[in-house]
């Protein structure tokens, strides 16, 4: 990918006199001497959208304020924001103000009205590259908790036996959302100079027989792992989680357990809370022991162990980088 040669960065506002568009803290590569280079002429479609409207927003506004990134707060996006997972995630950034930046992305407006509405929420589909842009654009770390979503198919009866069967809404199987919706958002953070990436997926991926993949036919942990690879591959210093089965439990109760190529599903400890999924993504923010890291996360049931409070000490133990 070509880059912009010898530019320093520097942390833009844009205003648009109220307007909803691409009004949040930006990144420009501010060219020495006011003048564009590049190395090779396949410079990046992403990075030049991403340039070009920095440098029209300057241009036609002709207002710059100072980035909230001055503060020293760091602006995190987490998109599947209006998920179960996504939102805990969302809302401990906001309580933790003083050293993040909170940005949302989710699907629909009705999704961002049932999470406050606020203006750090924005609407965007993963599937179009696009879409996504105004919601990437400034960003120093992504945190991905998007995935496609089986449907039960109607007519199922619990009181007759038998087993539930599912589908996936055409546009919405786990190969456009899993693959090229995270792949999306992965470019664009990269174009956007994203300092890091934290991607939740799920265990099991080293079996395809396991179970999740034939809801719908969709493949989904074939998916979630191209996607994982992906990353892996891309450069950016990332933190890759497999959750074990999710709980709509309290957090912060238990001890957390590291893992590594889906050992974890062969014990009785295959499950975690969601709010301690949430919270070691934002804890991976904190420690170079997370990034360049891969890893199986569950944990043991309440009551068993000592709660897990030291998140360096945890991430020190993974020696898996994929």
């Amino acid at each position: 990918m070509a880059t912009v040669a010898v530019a320093p960065r520097v942390p833009l506002v844009i205003s648009n006199n109220g307007s909803r568009k691409c009004q949040k803290c930006s990144w420009v590569a501010v060219p020495e001497r006011s003048t564009l280079s590049f190395q090779s002429t396949s410079f990046s479609a992403v990075s030049l959208f991403i340039y070009i409207r920095a440098r029209r927003g300057f241009g036609r506004e002709g207002v710059v304020t100072k980035a909230m990134a001055d503060s020293g707060a760091s602006i995190v996006l987490v998109t599947g924001a209006g998920g179960r997972t996504g939102k805990l995630v969302y809302k401990k950034l906001k309580e933790r103000s003083d050293q993040y930046v909170a940005r949302g992305l989710v699907r629909t407006e009705e999704s961002k009205q049932s999470i406050g509405g606020s203006d750090d929420l924005y609407v965007g589909d993963i599937r179009d590259a696009d879409s996504i842009l105004p919601a990437i654009q400034g960003i120093d770390a992504l945190i991905i908790l998007t995935s496609a979503v089986p449907k039960m198919k109607p007519g199922f009866d619990p009181t007759k036996g038998g087993r539930p069967e599912f589908y996936f809404e055409d546009g919405s199987y786990p190969e456009q959302v899993d693959w090229i919706g995270q792949k999306n958002q992965i470019d664009a953070a990269k174009a956007a100079g994203a300092k890091q990436i934290v991607l939740v997926g799920s265990m099991g991926g080293t079996d395809l027989n396991n179970p999740l993949n034939k809801l719908g036919n969709g493949n989904i942990l074939v998916w979630k792992r191209k996607a994982e690879q992906y990353l892996a591959d891309s450069g950016i210093p990332y933190t890759i989680i497999r959750a074990g089965g999710l709980q709509d439990k309290e957090g912060g109760n238990r001890e957390l357990l590291i893992g590594k190529d889906d050992e974890l599903l062969k014990t009785e400890t295959r499950t975690i809370a969601r709010p301690d999924v949430a919270e070691v993504c934002i804890q991976a923010l904190q420690f170079e022991e997370a990034k360049f890291k891969a890893f199986d996360l569950a944990s043991k049931p309440e009551g068993t162990g000592t709660p897990t409070k030291d998140f360096k000490a945890l991430f020190s133990q993974i020696t898996t980088r994929f």
